[in-house]
This record gives structure tokens, sequence and C-alpha cells, in this order.
């Protein structure tokens, strides 16, 4: 019976899954595609042309958004690493207010603080940067990672950490072959939720990148409002491949070899 429902469950839930994908890939490699037609009656290589077209725009935009997402993901992760050992690890005075501080760019709408530090990275020349993006991007993901590492190192057993120091490992050997290891599971999905926080954070990036750093949320954003829908699709085909894949990968990492796909166990 499990096998019968594996067998057929399994591709329904995919078919599910997948089936918002068809209209995008659809109208990416379309010319013309007039309602109600099932499919494009003229078809082009144009949009799908643009993602890797060294002199468009979208190319461009695709390596901005993932050389900040990347960076975001590495700087929330460093300071996660440490700032979620002294929340899991720890109890000091005003430890509730830090956790709350740190929830409050997640409970505050973003524009509203996007707004309020603007001013102070324009008087330090970080307005219409990437430089000033990354740090915006830190905002909203510090604290999902910091928030998970928290709740890993709560879990850690550091007598492990208290051997290897008791066998003679100096403290950098420790973090390196010990700690790591041990939280690197809470670390890669931290790292996770901060790259996909960034990958697809649009108010943030208008507002501090002033439309100078293009990443794909923008141009996306802005083909939405011209009439060059194909367009629109490719750009929003490209900007939900990467966190799929991602997804995927970070799964089959975590849970093993057994994982046939994200999010679905054990085979």
């Amino acid at each position: 019976m499990r096998a019968l429902a594996r067998v057929v469950g399994l591709p329904l839930l995919l078919g599910g899954l997948l089936l918002p994908f068809v209209p995008l890939l659809l109208w990416s490699v379309a010319r013309r595609y007039p309602y109600p037609a099932l499919l494009p009656t003229e078809r082009s290589s144009r949009p799908l042309g643009l993602l890797v077209d060294p002199q468009s725009e979208v190319l461009q935009g695709l390596v901005s958004s993932t050389v900040i997402a990347l960076a975001v993901a590495a700087v929330a992760s460093l300071v996660g690493l440490s700032a979620g050992r002294a929340l899991g690890l720890h109890a000091f005075r005003g430890k509730r207010l830090v956790q709350f501080l740190l929830l409050a760019p997640v409970v505050v709408p973003g524009i509203a603080v996007t707004l309020g530090i603007q001013v102070f990275f324009i008087r330090y020349g970080l307005a219409d940067t990437r430089r000033g993006v990354v740090l915006a991007h830190l905002i909203a993901a510090v604290p999902y990672v910091t928030l998970v590492m928290g709740s890993v190192y709560a879990n850690l057993d550091t007598r492990i950490e208290e051997q290897a120091r008791t066998l003679g490992a100096p403290p950098l050997q420790v973090l390196l072959r010990v700690t790591l290891p041990a939280v690197a599971p809470g670390l890669a999905v931290g790292a996770l939720f901060a790259f996909l926080i960034s990958w697809g954070e649009y108010v943030l990036t208008l507002l501090v990148g002033g439309g100078t750093v293009k990443t794909l949320p923008l141009l996306l954003y802005a083909y939405l409002g011209s009439t060059d829908t194909p367009v629109a699709a490719a750009l929003a085909f490209a900007l939900i491949v990467p966190p799929v894949l991602l997804l995927a990968l970070t799964s089959r990492l975590l849970a093993g070899q057994d994982a046939p796909l994200a999010g679905f166990g054990r085979a």
C-alpha cells in the first residue's frame, strides 16, 4: 500500500507543485499567445536569449542578484553563528530585549525600516551602492539566521567541545572540527533563509539602491508594468529556478543520498 501511494501520490504531488511553472515556460518562448489558445501561436527565443545575452541588463541583474544574495548569506551566517551561540547557550541580563530587537525588523514593515536608515546611508555614501543594498538586506536576514542558530545551539551538547579541549585541541581546532560539524545542518538552513530573503527582496533594493543597483526583482516589476509579457515570464522563471535548485541541493546534503527530492524525506 505504501509503495502504491508512493508511485501514484508522488507524481501527483510533483505535478501540482510544477504546474504553475508551465504557463511561465510557455509565455517565455512565445511571440504571440492570444486568448484562448492553449499554446503560443508564434514562438520566439528572444525572451530566454536575454537571460544569457552579455549585453542585456537581464544578465547583469541576474549576476547582481546572485552576488548580493551570496554576500548576505555569508555575512548573516557569520553573525548568526556567534549571536546564536550567545542566545542559545548563555543567560544574561537583557536577553529578552535582545531577542525582541532581533524580531523588530521582521515585525516592523520593511519600508518603514528602510526610510529610517536611508538618511544614514546617504550620509555615509552607502546609498545607490551594492554595499548599501547588502547592508539593508542584512537587516531582514540576520534575525532569521540568529534565531535558527539560537535554537541549534540550545540543543547542542557542549560536552563534546569540553572533551576536545581536554584532549588538547586548541580553540580554533575545536571550532572547525567539533562545533561547526555539529551545527552545520542548522547553519545551512539559516544561510538558505538569508539567501532566499535577499534573492526576492524588492522594496529594500529599490529604496537603498535607488534604481542604480538593478536586481532581478526590480527588472521583473519593470517588465510587468510594460507590455513585454514574454520577457517578464522569462524573468519570473529565472527568479524561481535558482531558489528551487538551491533548496533541493540543501535538502539532499542534509538528508543524505536517500532523499529523492527536497522536502519529501527518505525514499
